[in-house]
């Protein structure tokens, strides 16, 4: 078998988008680059984002005192079926499922999670589907809990709508050209711990999972993550690489909505997250992972330019709720999705590792 072939995840700098006395140019040499590493690692750290250190350590800071819970105290936050909100406790997920993928021997995911998002309430004026865009539920346990998460969600928010504009350069659209997808977007923020709770035993074989593999619904992921080790991505040739983040940087990664949109131009990301284990015992990970998913009732197609003429789509036309839905009956569910999944699943089939 030959030897994987070298792996790197690029580092973008976006600054330039950020300071209104960037030269057109200097934002175009920006939007090359990443398309660059968007066509050949689809996996991709972003400097120059400017979210604050506040936000950036509150965000921490809360997973920590949230996480640090007794089980019981969290498994009060537990959302009701179909709700993607709350805590999710862990060996409740297999994110696999959502790529339709299934393994019979394998344990569901040990991660564990808690998500918010955007509220209904936010867009008065719009009659929005009341479970996708359901109210959070904030912990009392934790103090400051509902202030620190959405400042660093605010954040991340302005840095992902800030890559739609790179994202608009690199693909030759007019600007803005992402605007009227993104306006009442179905933004998630799901906040991860690797660890399985104190007194829990379990068999560190070969199959043991923090994550299974997967590629995120929407259409772009920005990830905040310590730097402990247990993230990979599937590179094109088949081979598994460990990636940990540069200190301050965002992790960036594109979902099944933009792969869609440039008929795989940019791909989704394969990616999982294997636990580190020191000594037989599995160490703690922390991440957090804000998903731009596009408005529920915006219908997804190919871009224009990316089918060559006479060819058709690699996919049909789709709404983002009807994708974001069967993906979730997949992880969350437990169904095995069969809605469009098959080429993914074979690029699982045949990693290597």
């Amino acid at each position: 078998m030959p030897e994987p072939s070298p792996f790197a995840v690029p580092v973008v700098d976006i600054a330039a988008y950020r300071d209104p006395a960037a030269s057109r140019e200097d934002r175009l040499r920006v939007a090359r680059r990443l398309d660059d590493a968007a066509r050949t690692v689809a996996f991709l750290q972003i400097v120059g984002h400017g979210i604050s250190a506040e936000a950036w350590s509150g965000l921490g800071g809360v997973i920590d005192d949230f996480f640090g819970l007794p089980l019981d105290v969290k498994q009060r936050y537990v959302a009701p079926k179909g709700v993607n909100r709350g805590y999710t406790a862990p060996k409740s997920e297999r994110l696999s499922l959502s790529l339709g993928v299934e393994k019979a021997e394998r344990m569901n995911d040990f991660f564990e999670a808690f998500n918010v998002g955007v509220d209904a309430h936010r867009y008065p004026a719009l009659d929005l589907d009341r479970t996708a865009y359901a109210p959070n539920r904030w912990p009392d346990e934790v103090a400051g809990f509902e202030p620190r998460v959405t400042a660093w969600m605010r954040e991340a928010d302005a840095v992902a709508h800030l890559l739609l504009a790179v994202f608009a350069d690199a693909l030759s659209l007019p600007a803005g050209w992402f605007d009227g997808f993104t306006d009442h977007s179905l933004n998630v923020l799901r906040m991860n711990n690797y660890a399985l709770p104190d007194g829990e035993r379990i068999d560190l074989d070969g199959d043991l999972i923090g994550m299974g593999e997967h590629t995120d619904f929407g259409i772009v992921t920005l990830l905040w993550a310590d730097d402990v080790r247990g993230l990979q991505v599937l590179a094109q040739d088949g081979s598994w690489h460990d990636v940990s983040p540069l200190p301050g940087a965002l992790l960036i990664n594109f979902g099944d909505l933009m792969a869609r949109w440039t008929n795989e131009r940019w791909r989704s990301t394969l990616h999982r997250v294997k636990p580190p284990i020191v000594d037989g015992t599995i160490r703690r990970r922390r991440s957090a992972a804000f998903f731009l998913d596009g408005n529920h009732d915006a219908v997804i197609a190919s871009l224009p330019g990316v089918v060559a003429e006479g060819e058709a789509p690699l996919y049909p036309p789709i709404t983002v709720a009807e994708h974001i839905d069967a993906k979730l009956r997949g992880s969350r569910g437990l169904e095995v999705n069969t809605a469009g999944t098959e080429r993914e699943a074979d690029r699982v089939a045949a990693a290597r590792g």
